[in-house]
């Protein structure tokens, strides 16, 4: 049987890293339309290699301005898309409470919140439009157990979880196909695969029994 994601456009935000080459893979193997974003082009090329079908587009996403046209190009060119995952992530932490700098703060509030934040308001709408959208990020479990030298990190994870059940409490409330999942790790090395396939699998379940749930994924 064919894959349920099939002929679907996803977009994937963050796609260079190890995760974002192994999610794209599995989409464009599951007969997904990828859309791959990166703000490095020779590091999209590691995209290419593993999904050579994927369409690949560079944008700062912590510019809300650049998403927008992002958007606009997107839509011109392979018309709304079914599917936002958001890898934007990074690590700034360590010296306890006295070493959670204003420096790794900012780093961190940027690539963590405002990338998610630019790139769910600039795709809503296809989203709620799409007959199955879905909306994927990747938290920490540190936001459950958070310690002063990860607090910067645990603080701006929690902001970025309660963003995603925002856009999924709108999903639901206006009875939408469209769901929102979060995904915690403790850390994605070595998880790429399982990752991939949890994405895969967003399609294969109705949104309602989807959208605002919250997924601890392990190596077991």
């Amino acid at each position: 049987m064919p894959e349920a994601v099939a002929g679907h456009t996803v977009l994937i935000a963050g796609a260079t890293s190890a995760a974002g080459v192994a999610v794209a893979a599995a989409l464009a193997g599951a007969g997904a339309r990828v859309l791959a974003v990166g703000s490095n082009p020779d590091r999209l090329q590691r995209v290419l290699e593993v999904a050579p079908e994927a369409f690949v587009y560079v944008c700062d996403l912590a510019d809300f301005a650049a998403v927008t046209a992002l958007a606009a190009s997107v839509h011109v060119e392979h018309g709304p898309i079914d599917g936002l995952i958001h890898l934007v992530g990074g690590w700034r932490g360590g010296g306890g409470l006295d070493g959670q700098t204003d420096e790794d703060w900012d780093f961190l509030h940027e690539r963590v919140v405002t990338t998610l934040r630019n790139t769910t308001r600039a795709f809503n709408a296809d989203l709620r439009a799409s007959m199955n959208g879905r909306l994927a990020i990747v938290s920490s479990v540190s936001v459950d157990a958070p310690t002063p030298g990860g607090a910067n990190y645990a603080s701006l994870k929690a902001a970025a979880e309660t963003w995603t059940r925002a856009v999924g409490h709108g999903f639901g409330k206006a009875g939408d196909t469209a769901a929102a999942v979060i995904f915690a790790v403790r850390s994605l090395e070595g998880l790429e695969p399982r990752l991939a396939a949890e994405v895969l699998a967003l399609w294969e379940a109705p949104a309602p029994t989807l959208n605002n749930t919250r997924r601890i994924l392990t190596s077991a």
